[in-house]
């Protein structure tokens, strides 16, 4: 299987959410793992912000953070650029869709039309209903 590693299940995965453990083994069991680059951005961002807020110690920060850091070297990221951009400002089958996941499923569906067989790895069911109606498997 090749997962596309979406930021809402690399963040519950992260921070040890109670659905991270899933997601740890989807991707560990997975023969490829993909994202944008978009998702280490978000993930550090939002680690960032939760550091910043009180909801994460620092300690839980640090780890989150090498986690993130160790996992994205191992990953295939698709740089967003023109042709995944204009996809992503198009339409989609499941509408209204926020930009940021816009992103991800363009860059999920490059991904998916170029290697095949692609499951989308995310928490975030309209990304879910989306990329079901693109034609991607779904964890």
């Amino acid at each position: 299987m090749i997962a596309y590693a979406e930021s809402s299940a690399v963040l519950a995965w992260l921070l040890g959410e109670p659905e991270g453990e899933r997601v740890r083994q989807l991707m560990a069991g997975a023969e490829r793992v993909v994202s944008s680059t978009l998702t280490p951005l978000e993930c550090a961002r939002a680690i960032e912000r939760g550091a910043l807020a009180g909801r994460l110690t620092e300690a839980e920060a640090l780890a989150g953070r090498r986690l993130l850091d160790s996992a994205r070297r191992t990953w295939v990221l698709l740089e967003m650029t023109g042709p995944a951009l204009a996809r992503a400002a198009r339409r989609f089958p499941a509408e209204p869709v926020r930009t940021l996941d816009a992103i991800h499923l363009a860059a999920a569906l490059e991904f998916h039309e170029a290697l095949g067989g692609l499951t989308m790895v995310s928490l975030d069911e309209r990304v879910k209903d989306n990329a079901r109606l693109l034609g991607m498997a779904v964890a």
